[in-house]
């Protein structure tokens, strides 16, 4: 693999022949670029490939993305780390094919020796469970199937579960969560997985599961509502981050929230206008009913600093407004925690999974205020997405928070698929590994 720098200055041949082979095929480096050639037996013997400027792992996927079947070993990183070109490649090379007649056949990645292939080979898997969770429709995806992945993680690594459904929750006292999830057909939950050693540090996971958003009664149009199974995009990353952390064996007592709804339409939806209490006291003011996702969250992130986490993360794919401001690529992170800002920052570099970081800025929760209750669920639109992280912050007491404003989802390009897409993940994970690792 070569950089378009790398190539150009590039003294011996790679491979016998290659120079000449790129020279005739005009070979350049650019991202995506293939050269493929046979042997004698007419089977891919060599492959020169282009990572473009080289700043991340971007080219790697693209070119995994053409690669026909095969094992493929890297003699030329084009200056990348091996783990970053892991991730691209796996990245890449994935397929969402369960719905196909014709499954895929992606390119296998050959691991050398001293490199941590159990490590690697989790963190690809796990970012692909992320990507199959979101890409799958919500008729196979309800509250009750994340019920039943957080059932299969309990069981594989050895994690209580909690649930707790339909109208338990309002004896419970999550009001929001069953405000929010009652009219549809599938019963909404409250879902709590707890793993590791009570003894070593708190950490709190919350992720928001809206299986389906059609906008509740402020209905969505139809091209705002057609991916709209993956807003539940947020238990999707904190499930995988959550694999990788009982998978490696972090040391960490791992508490994971995850409150799973579908925001449907019928005679008993919760309406504009209405006022409705949350687990922490608060009362809130609905301005929007396809402001949803922040009403199930509050109810998670008041329920996880109840029991005092030393570190607190949620994952949501809360607002359109971060993608306005910063698109597809850049997960926004809200925090106050100026030494969580740069774990997390340190981790996106290490990595090469871009996070972005966003102002809490406190004036603008005048946005927020409502003249006959405490809160109001939505602010306008102007920095949607500063206001709704204010928003979530009204109901967290952990001593450290942060929050992630995902998309989870990719337009193609770059050769990698559209659909769903870890956002943030490696970054966290990253950061996670740094402070827990034994």
């Amino acid at each position: 693999m070569f950089t378009v720098s790398g190539f150009d200055s590039l003294g011996d041949d790679p491979f016998p022949g290659a120079k000449a082979l790129a020279k005739g095929q005009g070979f350049t480096g650019a991202a995506g670029q293939l050269v493929i050639q046979a042997g004698k037996d007419g089977q891919v013997s060599h492959v020169l490939a282009g990572l473009g400027n080289g700043h991340d792992a971007l080219g790697v996927a693209a070119v995994a993305a053409k690669m026909p079947e095969g094992d493929y070993a890297i003699a030329a990183d084009g200056g990348l780390g091996f783990a970053q070109i892991a991730a691209g490649w796996a990245d890449g090379a994935y397929r969402f094919d369960r719905y196909l007649s014709e499954k895929a056949k992606p390119p296998r990645l050959v691991i050398p020796a001293g490199e941590d292939a159990g490590a690697l080979s989790r963190e690809a898997d796990a970012a692909a469970h992320l990507r199959d969770l979101v890409n799958t429709p919500a008729s196979d995806m309800g509250p009750e199937a994340l019920q039943a992945e957080l059932a299969a993680l309990a069981k594989q690594f050895g994690a209580t579960l909690k649930v707790i459904a339909g109208d338990d929750l309002l004896t419970e006292n999550y009001p929001l969560v069953h405000a929010v999830g009652r009219a549809a057909t599938f019963a909404p939950r409250f879902l709590e997985l707890e793993w590791g050693n009570p003894g070593h540090p708190k950490l709190a996971l919350v992720g928001k599961g809206v299986t389906f958003d059609s906008g509740g009664l402020n209905i969505k149009g139809g091209d705002g509502m057609r991916i709209m199974k993956k807003d539940m995009g947020g238990s999707a990353h904190v499930i995988a981050l959550s694999e990788l952390v009982m998978g490696s064996g972090l040391k960490v007592h791992l508490k994971l929230y995850v409150p799973a709804v579908e925001n449907a339409i019928a005679g008993n939806a919760f309406r504009p206008g209405d006022i409705l209490m949350s687990r922490k006291g608060l009362t809130v003011e609905i301005d929007n009913t396809d402001a949803e996702g922040r009403l199930i969250l509050a109810d998670a992130l008041a329920r996880a600093s109840e029991d005092d986490p030393d570190l607190l993360i949620d994952f949501a794919t809360l607002t359109g407004a971060a993608r306005v401001a910063l698109g597809q690529d850049l997960a926004p992170l809200y925090t106050d925690d100026e030494t969580l800002a740069a774990d997390v920052l340190a981790g996106s570099k290490a990595s090469g999974d871009p996070v972005w970081r966003m102002p809490l800025w406190d004036p603008y929760m005048s946005d927020l205020k409502s003249p006959i209750a405490d809160l109001v669920n939505s602010g306008g639109r102007q920095a949607g997405s500063i206001t709704a992280a204010l928003f979530l912050k009204q109901f967290v007491s952990a001593r450290s928070w942060a929050h992630l404003d995902v998309w989870a989802w990719r337009k193609g390009k770059y050769g990698r698929p559209e659909g769903g897409a870890p956002t943030g993940l490696r970054a966290v994970w990253a950061m996670l590994k740094a402070r827990y690792s034994a």
